[in-house]
């Protein structure tokens, strides 16, 4: 019997494939991921704050559905605009101008080494699961229905109806938050792959800063 040790990281990943812009799972559910921007209710006076939580609460009541609200943090990568500003002070025929662009590069590399640089992305992750079998005695009712034997129509028709649900949620979801002041984009299978790749290696993936 294999121990958690020896098991490939595969079988700690719920994901069995993107595509379409859509997340499979290996239970048999289907995710749609939302990058959403933020509100920084500090800016605003206690009546703007007040309006924001009162639309937000009724927001949540609205939706009859799992949702999960979660924040990705990643370290800046500086060292792009670093080498950016250094060919800039290098073409800069201005004496001045080269020195303060020389002064700016010491300023960046010496803040950097004391403070993480960090940037936030917010996301909303829009379910839909297939229904499940109501029976108590048999192993078969914890199975969901698509992953029983179906013929191909069968199979596609159902999968066909989980995608119109879950596009129906999303667009809910979207709407919603657009009510709320907040702007949401679905992410793209290549978005989607960039972002659980990002999320299962953050050791080795910095994003990196533009210039």
């Amino acid at each position: 019997m294999a121990t958690e040790e020896s098991l490939p990281s595969q079988d700690f990943i719920a994901i069995s494939e993107i595509k379409n812009d859509v997340i499979y799972l290996k239970n048999g559910g289907i995710r749609k991921v939302l990058l959403v921007s933020g509100i920084n209710t500090e800016l605003k006076s206690e009546d703007e704050q007040n309006t924001v939580y009162f639309l937000f609460q009724n927001f949540l009541n609205s939706v009859d559905f799992p949702l999960q609200f979660a924040v990705h943090s990643r370290k800046l990568n500086v060292n792009g605009y670093l080498a950016y500003l250094e060919t800039r002070r290098v073409a800069e025929t201005n004496e001045l101008l080269k020195s303060g662009i020389e002064e700016y590069i010491e300023f960046v590399k010496s803040f950097v080494q004391e403070n993480a640089i960090m940037t936030k992305n917010f996301f909303v992750v829009v379910s839909y699961n297939p229904l499940i079998a109501s029976s108590k005695t048999s192993l078969a009712s914890s199975i969901p229905i698509i992953g029983k034997k179906m013929g191909g129509d069968d199979k596609q028709k159902n999968e066909t109806e989980m995608i119109e649900q879950l596009t129906q949620r999303t667009e809910q979801v979207t709407s919603g938050l657009h009510g709320i002041g907040l702007r949401a984009i679905a992410l793209n299978s290549s978005e989607l792959t960039e972002l659980f790749f990002n999320l299962y290696n953050p050791e080795t993936i910095e994003k990196k800063l533009s210039q």
